[in-house]
Formats: structure tokens, sequence, C-alpha cells
């Protein structure tokens, strides 16, 4: 047998006999730091096979035997604590990875709040604070001249990424702030980072290292959802160090590409969140995208097209990534190709969610801004051809959104494939930002990472023009001083009052109801048109039996109606007359509607306006008190018997009040009172006119929903106008509280909502459950529980199924809104009972 190896042997079984047997503290003490030796702190240190034997065969025997003799009374045989100090220094300075491992086993062996575990609890944390950590990556990291084994990195794996569970598993309510994750986890970041600063110190030495167990720690942390943590402290350090070290951007593609498969995405995701920009994930990932299938397959599918919660800085990065490269360039224009067929796909327009949706507009947008006028050229017909598929699908759609979406994504392409052409452009209201945002991201930007390239409001101002700057004080040169335009100025007059003054016109306005139905069916006088269309609601309010014997005819005539001089508020003059023709004859005029509603000969935008008539005239008709004040959908008539009275002011007076108001005012804050009574108004009063013509509102509309005519299928193409019938019904159903039809006009509601439940539009969807919502608010509880049990049953089972598998987020939040309706319902008529 060896002797140096038998002396070993012998000093580590006579220091453990000691602490065996001993309650000598002077003795163990120095039996202790004889043995200290073969760390290496003494002065006079052993052979290197010496340290190598006890490092390899003994040390973790030796760290379990003095956990064993752990106690109070044990630490104590000292004085000064020098006893513990000693015993935590072999824990502190011996191999990181056999002292961590026997430390986790100690906490995980010890039962309940006791002292050992407090004791060894606490030298875990001072394990972690001296950077013990570090060290333990950095021995997995050298190259090993025996045989590694598998297990052991695997257990060490295990420990240190589940330390905060393990340790919070333990000592519960005790747990301390170290191994909380939000502590524990950026610290690990910072070990990560001082273990891999001594991987890059030993490659410049000329060594080999080896960054698997590294790259295995940070798989296995982003797995667990703890990106954020870790990340965020390791992305700035390497961001960094790769700035001007061509070795520590091969170390960072190492470290990357040996991430194991199952944990690939976590970490790219998480680098994708963590990187400020395209030009630190080039640094970092190089081009780790062509090499690696795993990665690919994230980075061009699964982050593009699978998931659609990344912010939109995020999709800049990585289509910023895809473009800073010659060999990355072709996976984005493929991923340009993917996002267009997805984008004009109509199956992905109706099914696909409205976020989702989104999410590809803006990486076509950002895709478009990376690739060049060449590279555009080339593909210019196919791109053409996916435009133009997909402005269809966008359009079809009956969600204002999604065909906003489509019309900003058309234009910008456009422009980019056909810059020397005209320029596609919709009409849509460009007051969205978010559709602004959007735009500007299909700018062409250069490759940076600047801020002003990032964040507009960081660039500096522009500088002011000259004429600008001579605008704050100093004269224009083009005009001298004292010239003809100056002295001829007439801004020392008052200008005359023409706010009352009216356009003269030398047509007669009508003054009949009958004689405006002629005007506006057969006069060819523009003037004459435009005046009986200005008088018509003045003279409906003023002459109601007049416009009863004509109603339907006026209808009939304000329906067919078009814009033949560009009156400036056209479309508002004729709907508050048609509104207001069917509140002065509801049944007639509601009867000739609904009946063109199904006709043929008429334009999908004709049946929109009939069913925002019928509304507008159903809340008209349903408002309390109306007859008593103007109704809301509309401004009084043009004539001077329809003007309110006003005070006229005093000539030479601001604003002369009435004496009464005065005199009154005076009285008022003259006169001591001890009490008032409510001070509320009392609310308007009076018959509902919509209960006795509720019926001719709704049941035409509902009965030949399911009958296509030859230009009209609302099953078919046309799901837009049934979106809108749905929601109409859906508000007449509202209108109808309190009234006598009201549980016919539910139980019909229920059966059309149930034969549509499964429509793929989302706006039909948005309406079936609105329509569900009206019901359970306007039909009696007692009326929708003994005669419609079955109908409310069915519609449960199919608003949970709404609310948790539904791709719209709207429609699943109106389909809890109705869910807890009902529960209110059932509340209210079936109480708990008392215990």
């Amino acid at each position: 047998m060896d002797p140096e190896l038998s002396a070993v042997r012998i000093s580590v079984r006579e220091a453990i006999h000691t602490l065996s047997s001993s309650e000598d503290g002077v003795h163990i003490l120095s039996t202790l730091g004889a043995l200290k030796r073969y760390l290496g702190e003494a002065g006079d240190p052993a052979l290197g096979r010496e340290k190598e034997e006890f490092a390899t065969i003994h040390f973790s025997a030796f760290l379990r035997c003095l956990f064993s003799k752990l106690s109070p009374s044990w630490l104590e045989l000292t004085p000064d604590g020098q006893l513990e100090q000693i015993w935590g220094s072999f824990f502190l300075e011996g191999p990181a990875d056999q002292a961590f491992l026997v430390i986790m086993e100690a906490i995980e062996g010890t039962a309940g709040p006791s002292f050992r575990l407090m004791k060894m609890a606490q030298l875990l944390a001072r394990f972690l604070s001296e950077g013990r950590v570090a060290a333990l990556i950095e021995e997995q990291c050298r190259p090993r001249t025996q045989p590694s084994f598998p297990l052991l990195q695997e257990t060490l794996l295990n420990r240190v990424v589940g330390l905060p569970d393990l340790l919070g598993n333990r000592l519960q309510r005790d747990n301390l702030a170290p191994f909380f994750p939000q502590s524990y986890f950026p610290l690990l970041g910072e070990e990560v980072a001082r273990a891999l600063r001594a991987a890059v110190d030993t490659l410049r030495e000329g060594q080999d290292c080896c960054v698997s167990f590294v790259s295995r720690v940070l798989g296995k942390v982003c797995i667990q959802g703890r990106q954020k943590e870790i990340l965020g402290v390791l992305v700035p350090r390497l961001t960094a160090l790769t700035q001007d070290s061509c070795l520590w951007q091969r170390v960072c593609w190492r470290l990357v590409e040996q991430v194991p498969d199952r944990a690939m995405e976590a970490v790219l995701t998480g680098l994708m969140e963590a990187a400020p920009g395209p030009e630190v994930l080039s640094r970092l990932l190089g081009n780790l995208v062509v090499k690696n299938k795993k990665a690919q397959f994230v980075l061009t599918q699964k982050l593009l097209f699978l998931q659609y919660r990344h912010t939109t800085p995020m999709l800049q990065s990585l289509l910023g990534y895809l473009a800073a490269d010659s060999q990355r360039r072709p996976l984005l224009v493929q991923a340009l190709k993917e996002l267009l067929e997805t984008w004009g796909s109509g199956s992905a327009v109706q099914h696909a969610p409205l976020a989702q949706q989104r999410y590809i507009s803006t990486a076509i947008l950002i895709c478009l801004a990376h690739l060049g006028e060449p590279e555009l050229q080339d593909r210019r017909d196919e791109l053409l051809a996916s435009m133009m598929a997909g402005v269809r699908c966008h359009l079809d759609s009956s969600l204002p959104a999604v065909r906003r979406l489509g019309m900003v994504v058309a234009e910008a392409l456009s422009s980019r494939t056909h810059p020397e052409g005209p320029a596609l452009k919709f009409q849509y209201e460009d007051d969205d930002e978010v559709s602004r945002e959007m735009l500007a991201l299909a700018t062409p930007q250069p490759l940076g990472d600047s801020p002003q390239a990032r964040d507009p409001s960081l660039a500096p101002p522009a500088a002011e023009t000259p004429a600008e700057i001579a605008g704050d004080g100093a004269q224009s040169p083009g005009l001298p001083q004292g010239s003809g335009s100056e002295l001829d100025s007439d801004d020392e007059f008052v200008p005359y009052d023409m706010s009352q003054d009216k356009v003269l016109k030398s047509s007669k306005v009508p003054l009949y109801v009958r004689d405006c139905v002629e005007v506006l069916a057969a006069s060819e006088d523009p003037e004459c048109w435009e005046a009986a269309l200005q008088a018509l609601e003045g003279l409906v309010h003023r002459s109601p039996e007049a416009t009863r014997e004509v109603s339907v005819e006026l209808a009939r005539v304000l329906l067919h109606l078009e814009d033949r001089t560009c009156l400036v508020g056209f479309e508002r003059l004729r709907q508050r007359a048609l509104v207001l023709v069917t509140v002065t004859d509801p049944a007639r005029v509601a009867e000739y509607l609904t009946s063109q509603f199904y006709a043929l000969n008429y334009s999908l935008r004709q049946r929109m306006d009939i069913l925002d008539v019928l509304v507008l005239a159903a809340q008209e008709l349903s408002r309390p008190g109306r007859l008593q004040r103007p109704g809301c959908y509309g401004f009084p008539g043009p004539g001077p018997q329809s003007l309110p009275a006003v005070a006229t002011p005093q000539p030479g007076s601001a604003a002369a009040p009435d004496w009464r108001v005065v005199v009154e005012e005076r009285i008022r804050s003259k006169t001591r009172r001890f009490s008032k009574g409510s001070s509320r108004q009392r609310l308007p009063s009076g018959p509902n006119d919509f209960n006795s013509v509720a019926g001719c509102f709704f049941f035409p509309l509902i009965q030949r929903f399911d009958r296509p005519l030859v230009t009209f299928d609302l099953l078919g193409d046309d799901q837009l106008v049934l979106g809108r019938l749905i929601h109409t019904l859906g508000a007449l159903m509202y209108l109808a509280v309190n009234t006598t039809v009201a549980a016919s006009m539910g139980k019909a509601l229920l059966e059309f909502v149930w034969a549509l439940r499964f429509h793929v539009d989302t706006y039909v969807r948005q309406g079936l459950l609105s329509a569900v919502a009206s019901v359970l608010l306007s039909v009696p509880a007692e009326r929708l529980l003994g005669d419609l049990p079955e109908e409310l049953l069915e519609a449960r089972s199919w608003l949970a199924d709404v609310a948790e598998k539904d791709v719209d987020e709207d429609c699943r939040k109106m389909a809890v809104r109705a869910l807890l309706l009902l529960e209110r319902l059932k509340d209210s008529l079936l109480p708990a009972s008392s215990p």
C-alpha cells in the first residue's frame, strides 16, 4: 500500500475518532486544524496527491461526520466560537460541489424545525453569499482527468436549480430571504456570469473548458419560468462583454448551442425578451438559427405563428436578428411568405383571435421594413397575389378592427412593392393609435441599437427654420416697414355679428309634409330638394296627423333617397327623418321596413339602415316622458316654431338675466331653512308607447332569416348584416322590458340564438351573447324560470362552453357576464335556506 495514501487515510480516521469520542475543545481544534492542510490552507501544504485523495475519497464522509456532531453543546466546547468557525470553514473552503451536496443532503434529512436545520440553512446562505456556487460551476466546466459521473452532474443540476423549492418546503415559514426565488435566481445569474468569466480566462491561457453544465443550468431555470430573473442579470453583462471581444461571442454561441432541445424554446424566448435589440441578439446567438433545427423552428415558426403574447419590441428584435446577416436573410424572406399566407387565409381570419391577427400583421410590417427594394422587387408578383387574397378576406370580415388591419397592411405592402406607382389608400378614420404605430413599423430603418432608433421621443429636436425664427419678433423681409399692406389693414374695425344670418335661397321651402314627399321623390331642382330635406323634420314634428296619412310613402322615399347634391350631413338628416316618421306612425312604418329588409333589390347598406332606424325608433318610443321633451336622436327642425325661447339680452350688456331669476336668487340666499327635502328631480313617467308595437318591430325580423334570396343570404356571405340583425334583435328585446310581449319575444330569441350558437363569425357570436343577456335582463324572472326552464339550461351549458373555449376574448367576457346574470337570477328566486 502506498504510504502517502495511508497517511491521509490514517489522519482522517484519527480525526473522525477524535470527533466521535473527545469532549476536549482544544484537542478537537488542533485535530481539525491539522486536517485543514489537505485543503491547501495551512502554512505547510501537503503534497498534490494527498490533497487530491482527500478531496475525492474522504471529504464528503468527513463533512457528514462534522454534521453529525452539530449541536449547541458541542459548539460551546471552545470560547469565542472558534470551533464553529473552523467547523464552517470545511464546508466553505473545500470542493464546492461535494460541500453543496452534503449541505443539501443534511437539510433534506433533518426532521422538523430544529437547531441543526436552521444552522445548516444559515451555512447554505453563507455558501451562496461567498460565491461558492460560481466555484461549483467552474469545477464542472474544467476538463476531467478522470471519468465523469452523469448521475452526479444531474444531481447537482437538480439541487442548484431547485434550491428555492427544496428550502421552501423544508423551512416553511422560517425560510430565509436568500432562498426566495426573486432573490436566488438573480444571484444565480451573477454566479453564472462569474463562472463564464473564469472559463474565458481559462481559454485565454490556452487550456480547454466546457460550458455544457452552464447551458443545462440555464435551460432548466428557463423551463421553470424564471427567465426574467436570471436573464435580466445575465444578458446585460454578456451584452457589455461581447461588444469588443470575439472570444466572448464564441463562448456565448457555444453556451446557447449546448442548451438541451427541450429547453431551447424557453431560453430563446427569454433572450428575445431581455436583449435590447437585434445587434445584441446577433452577438449572443450568432448563426444559431441556421445551425440548430430546433432553434430555427422556435424562431421562425413558434414565436411567429403559434404564440402571439409577445410585444412589438421583441418582434423587432427577432426579425431584425434574422435580417442582420446574409446567411439568415433567406429565413426572413421565407417567414414573410408564410406570414402572408396565414394573413391571407380566410379560415385564419374567421377563427383566429383578434390579438393574433394583429400580431401577424405587425410581424409582416416589420419584415417589410427590413427587406430592401431589390428583394421586394424580385418577389413582387408573389407578394401582390398574397396581398389581394388577404385584403379580400379582411374586408369581408364583420369586425371593424379586422377590416382596418387588412387596410393598413395592404397600404404598407403596396407602397413598398410599388414605390413608383400611385399609392393604395383606403377610406378609414386615421385616429386609431394602433394603426398609426403599425404604419410606422413598415418604414425602412437601418439596423441599430441607438435609443433614437427605438424611441422617437429621444430624438434631438428639429432645427428652427429662418422663417420660424423671424416670426418670434423680427419683421418678415418680404414686407418692408411702413408698406402699404400694413397701412391699409382694417384690423381695428369691429366685425359685424353674422351668427344669426341665413343663406338666401331663391327656392321656396315646402310648408306641408305631402309637398316634401313630392319634392324629394320627383324634383330636379337641387336647392328645392335640399330645402325640402332640411325642413322635413320640423314639418313632421308640427303635423303628425298629416304625416300619418303619407307615412309609408314618406318612409319609402327616404329609404331610397340618394345624396344628389353632396349635402353636408345628408345621412344624419335622412336617418333622423326616418326615425321620426317611424315614431309618428310606428305600426305601419315598422311593418313596411321589416318587410323591405328581406325584399329584393336592396343594398346591404340600406338593410343596415333599416335596422338602425328600427332601434332608434324603439328607443324613442320606450323613453319615459318623451312627449314632454324632445327626443335625443336629433335636433329641432329649422323652422322658427321649433326654436326654444331664449331671453334676449339688452343692448350694451354682455348678459342681461331675467329679473325673476335675480329676485328668486336673492330670496333664496336670505331665507333660513331648518331642513330641506330631497333635491332630486322627479323622474319623468308615462306609458310605454313601445308596448303595443314591440311585436311589429321584432317578430317580422326574426321569421325569415333562414330563407336566402338571390342577392342576400344571411347564413352565407352576408355575415356582417346577420351580426347587425342579431344586435338589433337584442336591443329590441332590451327595450321591451316590462311589456306584455316580452316573454314571447324572449322565447323566440332564445330559439334563434340556439340555432346559430356555433356560428364561425366572431361578430355574430358577440351578438348572440348580447341577445342572451338582453333576455335575462328584460323578461321577468318568474316567467323565465316558469316558461323557459329548458331553454335556460341549454343556454347555461352553452355559455359555460363559450366562456372556457371561445377564441375571442370579448366573447369569453360576455359569456361570463351572462352567466353571472343567470346566477343572480337564480339566487333572487331561490334564496339559500337559513341554517
